[in-house]
């Protein structure tokens, strides 16, 4: 080969990375998401617009460099592993998975597609990672909380409302997390002088009935744990909490809530979208550890307090992070 045709195919064969490169980065990045709840839920929205807006803010803008599939099940198990295998089939860059009902159905569907996941209790217990610091496979995200954060909440309802003695508990019977949940909240309860009733929230019409026959006993209150069922209806609940007078926590921020007690759902959707930006640029889900929430907020509504004839302590309300007047 003569030196002139060497250095031109040199020069020629030296660019290939570098284009091959640009071509990666214009490509439109697709990015799944399975969602419990249905898309018009108040929550999903705000979750979504701070995903969106992180990833904005790390390079990546909808409609020019990548493009988003929202799927939502409104809870319904059956549901969720179809549209699971209808997201895979779609060959997504990434998916985002909110929920442990989310998480569990796409990890049937795929054990290759990268799979970023918030909101979920218990990610070892669902079987989707195989531990937190090296989750290994294709799944990892952000935990909802840890268990022992459900023991805080008898606690706090008590101190917010002293006169309560047993408290209606919905949750999922069906989720790993909701099994979790309830046997610690029914572990230290008695330890605050509350007597615990457990509500399915299986669907709308059976929870009404469920809160409105455990209202007709005195001292009630509400402790309502994590769920894709306590998600869906979480404005029922509140509603139906407002109607027959019942003080009611809540795993998280609750419009008319009296007092919730949670991880920053907000944030921890922002953190996806950093996961999802590493996992664009060649890092590996199975190498991103699960991480914890690292602050837990405590919001109170006095407006939801003065209507149930309570006075918050001085104590509680010097600890809250936002207090709704």
């Amino acid at each position: 080969m003569r030196r002139r045709e060497f250095i031109t195919l040199f020069g020629a064969a030296a660019t290939w990375p570098l284009a091959a490169r640009a071509q990666q980065a214009d490509r439109v990045r697709l990015i799944g998401v399975l969602a419990a709840a249905g898309k018009d839920n108040s929550e999903i929205k705000a979750r979504m617009a701070a995903f969106l807006r992180e990833l904005q803010r790390l390079g990546w803008t909808e409609g020019r460099n990548v493009r988003i599939d929202l799927r939502a099940t409104a809870g319904d198990a059956a549901a969720a592993r179809r549209v699971a295998a209808e997201l895979v089939a779609l060959k997504p860059d990434v998916i985002l998975a909110m929920g442990s009902q989310a998480v569990t159905s796409l990890h049937e569907a795929t054990r290759t597609v990268p799979i970023v996941f918030t909101v979920v209790a218990d990610p070892m217990g669902a079987g989707v990672v195989d531990s937190l610091a090296r989750p290994g496979g294709n799944t990892t995200g952000f935990m909802l909380f840890e268990y022992t954060l459900s023991a805080k909440w008898p606690e706090l309802l008590k101190q917010i409302a002293p006169g309560v003695t047993r408290a209606a508990v919905p949750r999922d019977p069906s989720a790993t997390a909701g099994i979790g949940q309830f046997a610690v909240v029914q572990a230290l309860a008695p330890s605050v002088g509350l007597e615990i009733v457990a509500i399915n929230v299986r669907d709308a019409g059976e929870i009404e009935a469920a809160i409105k026959a455990f209202a007709q006993t005195p001292n009630g209150g509400m402790i309502v744990t994590a769920g894709p069922g306590s998600l869906i209806h979480r404005d029922l609940i509140a509603a139906l909490a407002a109607r027959y007078k019942l003080p009611a926590i809540y795993w998280d921020r609750t419009p008319g809530g009296l007092i919730s007690y949670g991880a920053d759902m907000i944030e921890q959707h922002r953190q996806a979208a950093e996961y999802v930006d590493r996992i664009f640029k060649g890092e590996k889900p199975g190498d991103l550890p699960v991480q914890a929430p690292n602050k837990y907020v405590l919001v109170i509504n006095l407006q939801t307090a003065k209507a149930l004839g309570l006075s918050v302590p001085l104590g509680l309300l010097n600890a809250a992070d936002e207090v709704i007047e």
